[in-house]
């Protein structure tokens, strides 16, 4: 259950907020399972270590890490939030058939912000960008094709640029 150890470092959190038991290990639970993860995923996650782990803290050290900025929810498409660890902000494609996730490159998100503030006069503040669409394999594995659709699962998509 374990590949990666526990964070030696603590998690960043806002002045006064408290460093807890709880609060590492859905920290460490986002970090086993790779971001873009459910409350439900890390529940069970933990859940797989400690039977007793309720939902409601899962939910609760959630709250508290988003607000102290180490984790940033995400809305991808349907479903429930998403948590992933705070770094650089980037922006997400989503497969709609086996719901793989592919980040933006932050250029594209830069020239769409600097059209906004050029030609529209509009000052982006805070930019959420989510595409949704199919990806290249389940996109060969579309009905006539031998290819099999993968299994529905918010796996990173690999980043390749293909070119005409």
């Amino acid at each position: 259950m374990d590949p990666i150890p526990p964070d030696p470092n603590p998690f960043p959190l806002a002045p006064g907020m408290r460093h807890t038991r709880q609060r590492q290990l859905v920290w460490d639970a986002v970090r086993r399972l790779g971001g873009h993860c459910s409350a439900e995923e890390i529940t069970t996650e933990i859940q797989a270590a400690f039977p007793n782990f309720s939902k409601s803290t899962v939910y609760r050290a959630l709250e508290a890490l988003s607000a102290s900025g180490a984790l940033h929810a995400v809305r991808l498409g349907d479903g429930p939030v998403h948590y992933e660890i705070s770094s650089e902000d980037h922006q997400h494609a989503i497969c709609q058939i086996c719901s793989g996730i592919l980040h933006i490159e932050h250029e594209l998100v830069a020239e769409l912000e600097e059209h906004l503030e050029a030609l529209h006069h509009f000052r982006p503040v805070r930019t959420d960008v989510v595409v949704t669409g199919v990806c290249s394999v389940c996109a060969r594995a579309l009905p006539g094709s031998k290819t099999p659709i993968p299994p529905k699962h918010r796996r990173t998509l690999e980043h390749i640029h293909h070119h005409p």
